[in-house]
């Protein structure tokens, strides 16, 4: 079935009571998530720790199941144990990647969607270009064949590129446009493998692009694993229906749900932060910023990693860790021939167990 061109789309589809009244429930939680994201001094911190959940998250659409302890003891996909591990170590590898490249340039292209699918699925295929791909559904029935030819794809790919930019102006709102990109990605389906993955993190690429946010920080993937049904139902209610105005409002429940489960997961790893700056400053010489950033990107942190972070000894580096866990602010746990830290609360609390 031929894919529709988003420009020509009638904008005030979108401008409905009902639609309005959730694009604004989204735009307040998006505007306060980018406020309480600001007020981390190291924003890295929440990189580092909320884009590995989005990687867990995105990943298990897709079926690659894996546990927080096990990503959490991982820090670089080449040294991974396990195919599950190193898929999701190199979505956060991939997110990151993408965050850079719009932050330096200010721009979403198709050389950065095509770089985030490489390092995704390590392989440089690029868009497809051979017939066969399908969507089917549990029973095996195809329910969806997108674009087939190469000629196609380049130019529907093209055509997303100028949408993205803006070209020619399309005037709706950044949030009902970003859900518009995210069905026509999937629907294009321009990659052999990793379409999915890559579709969710052009959705944040998108907002970081248009300034919503400062940092990658808003990931809607737990809410689409917590909704698959749905998901998948509205995608294809478009291709069968038009039902363009279901889609954008899903989208928007979306938006409004993430950013407000974020902000009080930022409040509290904030809370966290200060609790241990102000422990650790009273009672430990060897305080410092870079310490304390370790602790909180790494949520299961290992001598290498102070080593590295903070510039000192091995020697140094143990003595700290074992204070910090004789003490009982980490906890220190040898599995295999490593000695892992781990900040229990900051676990907990990302783990969903707190």
């Amino acid at each position: 079935m031929p894919i529709p061109s988003l420009d020509q789309l009638d904008p005030a589809r979108f401008d409905s009571p009902a639609l309005l009244k959730q694009l604004n429930a989204a735009s307040r939680a998006l505007a306060e998530l980018k406020g309480v994201a600001a007020s981390i001094p190291n924003q890295d911190i929440l990189v580092s720790t909320l884009a590995l959940q989005e990687a867990k998250d995105s990943s298990a659409v897709e079926n690659i199941v894996t546990t927080h302890d096990e990503l959490y003891r991982e820090d670089n996909p080449a040294d991974a144990a396990g195919t599950a591990i190193k898929e999701v170590l190199r979505y956060r590898q991939a997110l990151r990647a993408g965050f850079e490249s719009v932050r330096a340039s200010g721009l979403l292209t198709l050389n950065t969607i095509i770089d985030v699918q490489q390092q995704l699925e390590c392989n440089r295929a690029g868009f497809r270009k051979l017939p066969g791909t399908a969507l089917r559904n549990q029973a095996g029935d195809v329910v969806y064949e997108p674009p087939q030819d190469a000629r196609d794809i380049e130019r529907l790919m093209s055509r997303l590129e100028k949408f993205i930019h803006d070209e020619p102006p399309y005037p709706a709102d950044p949030l009902v446009k970003m859900a518009l990109i995210h069905h026509q990605f999937e629907s294009i389906h321009p990659f052999y493998d990793g379409n999915g993955r890559t579709g969710r993190i052009v959705n944040v690429l998108y907002l970081v692009k248009e300034g919503l946010l400062d940092i990658p920080v808003l990931y809607l993937s737990r809410y689409i694993v917590r909704t698959k049904p749905d998901y998948y139902r509205l995608l294809q209610a478009v291709r069968e229906q038009d039902a363009w105005e279901e889609w954008v409002g899903y989208m928007l429940d979306g938006v409004a749900a993430t950013a407000a489960e974020t902000v009080a997961t930022i409040q509290a790893i904030k809370a966290q932060l200060q609790e241990a700056k102000q422990r650790i400053r009273s009672s430990y010489r060897f305080y410092s910023h870079d310490l304390i950033n370790n602790l909180f990107s790494h949520p299961y942190t290992k001598v290498e990693f102070v080593q590295n972070d903070l510039g000192v000894s091995r020697l140094t580096a143990t003595r700290y860790l074992d204070t910090l866990a004789r003490d009982g602010m980490l906890e220190k746990r040898k599995i295999g021939r490593t000695n892992y830290y781990i900040n229990q609360p900051l676990y907990r609390l990302l783990s969903g167990d707190a």
